[in-house]
């Protein structure tokens, strides 16, 4: 009896939370460059991923790389950003540009751990890229 009420109790949070709406602000992009846009955010992800392993493993140098290569400043002619940026509100520009800065600053600071040997500045770095990445997915919605 117990269990059947918490699993009543579980699908009935779920539903309710299924059922809120999403209060993100709406991005209405073209079709092709919404692909691009979630692409490029794919990307980002994997990126992310093999910076983090880079970093568990010691090869700081690796993860400065990717970083800057994949997420930094220099890679957003290879996303395209020029021309997203129209399309994006002033606020998700804003966010996007932060979270590329964010990544060249990390690049740097991965390379200093390197030397220096410390991975809590890197991790702190990192963490600042991925803060940016959070504030816009909990602003942002694309369609």
């Amino acid at each position: 009896m117990f269990n059947k009420l918490i699993f009543i109790l579980f699908i009935f949070g779920f539903s309710v939370t299924a059922l809120a709406e999403d209060e993100r602000e709406l991005v209405s992009l073209p079709a092709p460059m919404r692909e691009h846009m979630l692409s490029n955010m794919r990307d980002h992800l994997l990126a992310l991923e093999a910076v983090t392993r880079n970093l568990a493993q010691g090869e700081f140098d690796a993860a400065s790389e990717t970083a800057e290569t994949r997420l930094g400043m220099s890679s957003m002619a290879t996303h395209g950003a020029a021309h997203m940026a129209p399309y994006m509100p002033e606020g998700m520009r804003a966010i996007g540009s932060a979270m590329h800065r964010a990544a060249s600053r990390f690049s740097i600071t991965a390379k200093d751990a390197a030397v220096e040997g410390g991975m809590a500045g890197a991790f702190g770095a990192l963490a600042e890229v991925m803060q940016q990445c959070a504030a816009c997915h909990s602003a942002y919605r694309v369609h």
